[in-house]
């Protein structure tokens, strides 16, 4: 890694390759998390939700979608 590698997700800095995906450190919590929990979640704008590093809070099925779309794979640590 150079350092200069961005979240594949949210488009944070990434600090390296998490569940098959390079991401940053908060999709990684929240990915682990969701997971871990089974989480089911709800978007209230049909999702189509932008995910940025500043609107990823907002949203926690779209980002959860996009972790997914991004490669994430929970079998993968």
């Amino acid at each position: 890694m150079l350092g200069n590698e961005v979240c594949s997700v949210c488009g944070d800095k990434a600090s390296g390759f998490h569940y098959n995906v390079l991401s940053c450190e908060g999709c990684k919590g929240f990915f682990r998390r969701s997971v871990m929990k089974n989480a089911k979640y709800t978007c209230k704008n049909n999702g189509k939700c932008q995910m940025d590093m500043y609107m990823r809070r907002k949203c926690q099925e779209c980002r959860l979608r996009k972790c997914r779309e991004a490669g994430m794979r929970e079998q993968c640590k």
